[in-house]
């Protein structure tokens, strides 16, 4: 499902039309895009849980070249899926 497809599935659930839809959709990705960025955890209970993870750096290697180098130490944002959506995909 696109995010084209979630607009319209939303606009059809809440009676919002799709403009209005587009607009919470974004709301709502900037939100957590923000949230993210400022280190929070986003949690929607039963549903899914994202938090920031420190990586650290690590050696990696070309599967093709075989050739070693360095990844640096990033941030990465995971995610916990909730036991509500767990339940739904059974």
């Amino acid at each position: 499902m696109n995010k084209s497809a979630i607009i319209d599935k939303i606009s059809e659930k809440s009676g919002f039309s799709k403009s209005d839809s587009a607009k919470v959709l974004g709301a709502f990705e900037d939100t957590v895009n923000e949230a993210m960025a400022s280190g929070e955890e986003v949690n929607l209970s039963n549903f899914v849980k994202f938090h920031v993870v420190n990586v650290a750096e690590r050696e990696h290697v070309n599967p093709q070249t075989k050739e070693k180098f360095i990844v640096p130490a990033h941030k990465a944002v995971k995610a916990k899926i909730g036991k509500g959506l767990k339940e739904s995909v059974k």
